[in-house]
């Protein structure tokens, strides 16, 4: 890559205040993804699992689902999902099953292994979401999930 010189470099245009507040939103919520992912590691290891298997179990507690379909569910690219899933079903926390709706495209079921793994987990997991929550009254934290909902339902539209 080649670097011109910051005399050629284009300039930054004025953001308005609210650019500036999502900058700050931004940023913050990248320092707290790193702190929340350190924790979902630690509560991941009750279950003898890790985040990221914690991650794509998630996303078929529910209903088994296809591999793309949790991709799309957790925001993580499905090749991600793909390796994942190998490793649960590997272990015995998942399977396979036949997908009606497509041939090829199987789909990723939960086993009881991998729901008494998630219980584990939840356990451990509640204390720690209790004790999070009295640091922030109850009212913010919803006006937060809304503001978040109401961004990352702009940025999937966009």
């Amino acid at each position: 890559m080649t670097v011109p010189p910051r005399e050629d470099w284009p300039e930054v245009g004025k953001r308005s205040e609210g650019g500036v507040v999502v900058t700050d939103v931004i940023l913050a919520t990248f320092r707290l993804n790193a702190r929340l992912m350190e924790a979902a590691q630690g509560l991941a290891q009750h279950g003898d699992m890790t985040a990221a298997w914690w991650q794509v179990l998630g996303g078929v507690l529910d209903e088994p689902r296809s591999v793309a379909d949790v991709g799309r569910i957790m925001g993580v690219s499905r090749q991600g999902v793909q390796r994942i899933a190998d490793l649960l079903v590997e272990r015995g926390l998942a399977e396979y099953r036949p997908n009606p709706a497509h041939r090829r495209a199987k789909l990723l079921a939960c086993t009881e292994a991998g729901y008494w793994a998630i219980r584990q987990i939840s356990v451990a997991q509640g204390p720690w979401t209790t004790e999070l929550a009295k640091s922030v009254d109850v009212e913010d934290l919803r006006t937060t999930l809304r503001t978040m909902q109401a961004l990352i339902t702009t940025l999937e539209e966009a």
